[in-house]
């Protein structure tokens, strides 16, 4: 079935065309004609091929590895629709890149997910569509308007089917205490805490669990899983306190380095992400379940192209 208003228009860079093109299907459109090349000086040229003049317009682009690459990308793209006479942009980032730099943590440091939002506006965005910012802060960093989807629902949906044995939701540090507690309430299942410290970067030390994971099935949750450390000490330290059996998610998956051969050694059973960001090599692990973010998004720029509330797309099923 083919969406009636031929005004809605989707593009897609480099980051992730297999998920713009899933949203695509999930709307009943076709992506949008752009060519992307590189001059022999590695800079990028974009050539749209399809008449954008008067349309809503939706860029499909995650700022993910390499990060530079695909957000010089987004900015050529919305500056070649703004210059293409488009009567919107709206820039949809199921994964926001330089997210973790959301303030200064010492004297001298970039707050660079505010310089990403300034480059976006400037470059003539009209509205970002992004899931699951690092730091809800993030969305005040932008004057234009933000829609800020949760993959709370979807994770949920994914572990209430398979009717796990008396759960518990973990967060792995302070920070995701709320992130995990919507989970909970999704799963009707009771929340637990580990209180780590940091002695320097990407080195993390557990130091208690707060709550009771004794004889349940704990899942943990978070929004990114980078290098894996905290997630796969995390489960040792649940596994230590009597854990049963141990799921880990997020939506998310960096996974640099050697996050996946540190997966597979560590005590999780099934590693559960979305696809905001195309994994290298799906076949790299065992452990791996990847479920779709299209269907949300979808929904989500049919709502706001119909002028249609989008609020309850922001909470969990709860």
């Amino acid at each position: 079935m083919s969406y009636p208003d031929s005004t809605l228009k989707l593009f897609s860079g480099n980051s992730n065309p297999r998920l713009a093109e899933a949203i695509a299907r999930n709307i009943g459109i076709k992506l949008g004609d752009a060519e992307m090349r590189r001059f022999s000086d590695g800079e990028i040229h974009i050539r749209l091929n399809d008449s954008v003049r008067g349309s809503d317009v939706y860029v499909v682009q995650s700022t993910s590895q390499p990060v530079n690459e695909h957000l010089m990308e987004l900015l050529v793209m919305v500056d070649a629709l703004k210059r293409a006479s488009a009567k919107t942009i709206n820039v949809v980032v199921p994964y926001y890149g330089y997210a973790r730099q959301d303030r200064k943590a010492r004297s001298r440091d970039p707050i660079t997910a505010k310089l990403v939002a300034n480059l976006i506006e400037t470059a003539g965005a009209h509205r970002v569509i992004a899931m699951d910012l690092h730091a809800m802060q993030i969305q005040g960093f932008f004057d234009i308007p933000v829609d800020h989807l949760l993959g709370v629902p979807i994770l949920g949906d994914y572990f209430q089917g398979k009717g796990l044995l008396a759960p518990v939701v973990v967060s792995p540090d302070h920070g995701g205490v709320v992130r995990a507690r919507r989970l909970a309430d999704e799963l009707q299942a009771p929340l637990a805490i580990i209180d780590k410290r940091r002695p320097e970067p990407n080195v993390v030390e557990v130091m208690n669990i707060i709550g009771d994971v004794s004889g349940r099935t704990a899942i943990l949750i978070d929004d990114i899983i980078d290098t894996a450390g905290t997630i796969c000490l995390a489960a040792e330290a649940l596994m230590k306190a009597g854990a049963r059996e141990i799921y880990c998610c997020c939506t998310h998956p960096v996974l640099s380095g050697h996050a996946l051969e540190r997966l597979e050694a560590a005590p999780i059973s099934e590693v559960v992400v979305t696809d905001t960001i195309p994994l290298r090599d799906p076949s790299a692990s065992t452990k791996l379940r990847v479920l779709s973010v299209a269907p949300l998004i979808a929904e989500a720029i049919v709502r706001i192209h119909e002028q249609q509330s989008i609020s309850k797309l922001f909470e969990p099923h709860i």
